[in-house]
């Protein structure tokens, strides 16, 4: 193991200081270009336009669809056949009203 003299220790301090000040200087300047959102919406524009959009969408349609719920406008139901006659039934039934609607 080398023996380093009182001076050597000293000098390896200083430099670690000095590396550490740069260190924590390029760290802050990473942290403060990272937290700036302007500057990140800006360089993004694109893709946060899209993102509001589609959560626009999203927020519309599941409010669209609560409105639904509460206010009653559900659709029908439609009936299931017991048997091989009521499925004939329902089906002639279908039938006659599409075409009556034409």
């Amino acid at each position: 193991m080398a023996t380093r003299s009182p001076e050597e220790i000293r000098a390896s301090i200083e430099q670690n200081r000095v590396e550490l000040g740069q260190s924590l200087d390029r760290l802050r300047g990473e942290v403060v270009r990272l937290t700036d959102w302007r500057g990140q919406l800006r360089q993004h524009q694109q893709q946060a336009m899209i993102a509001a959009g589609v959560t626009g969408f999203v927020v519309g349609g599941g409010i669209a669809a609560l409105g639904g719920v509460l206010f009653g406008r559900r659709r029908k139901k439609q009936q299931q056949p017991q048997n091989l006659a009521e499925a004939m039934r329902l089906q002639v039934g279908e039938f006659v009203s599409a075409l009556t609607k034409r």
